[in-house]
């Protein structure tokens, strides 16, 4: 088993791996690698796995944290339209990723409800889903994801 322990801000060479957004917010993770064999991520206490973090192993190989595809839904708006869906994504405490007229959350069909009851219309995709990190995530902000 290969153990990565040491992220580093660049690397050459690296091996991609497409995770979700509940794989990533944790520090630890068992994986397997394909033909690589298994590997473990061990991070320090509080740091995620951002998307584009690059993590080293002992024996110099590199993986490059990835945000894979997975069912969101997204909500279409401009202006205070989409201020007003936000803010009541963001009073019910729901993970959302903004983007220039649109927002966009988990799949969950009660919080379709909601946006529908609200008069706003809801389309589902598959897309890599890199929430707002908000103000309480950990406070590393050398490997913080710093774009869009």
């Amino acid at each position: 088993m290969i153990l990565y322990t040491h992220p580093v801000s660049h690397a050459e060479g690296y091996q991609s791996v497409p995770l979700t957004y509940e794989q990533r917010l944790r520090s630890r993770l068992f994986l397997h690698l394909g033909a690589r064999g298994a590997a473990h991520i061990i991070l320090p206490r509080g740091m995620r796995l951002c998307s584009g973090l690059h993590v080293k192993a002992d024996d110099g190989s590199v993986l490059r944290i990835e945000s894979a595809g997975e069912a969101v839904s997204i909500v279409k708006g401009t202006g205070m339209d989409l201020a007003r869906a936000t803010y009541h994504l963001g009073h019910r405490q729901i993970p959302a990723a903004i983007h220039d007229g649109s927002v966009s959350y988990q799949k969950d069909l009660v919080i379709d409800d909601l946006m529908k009851e609200l008069g706003f219309d809801v389309t589902h995709g598959n897309q890599p889903f890199e929430p707002e990190i908000g103000p309480v995530a950990s406070r590393d902000h050398e490997f913080r994801r710093t774009g869009p």
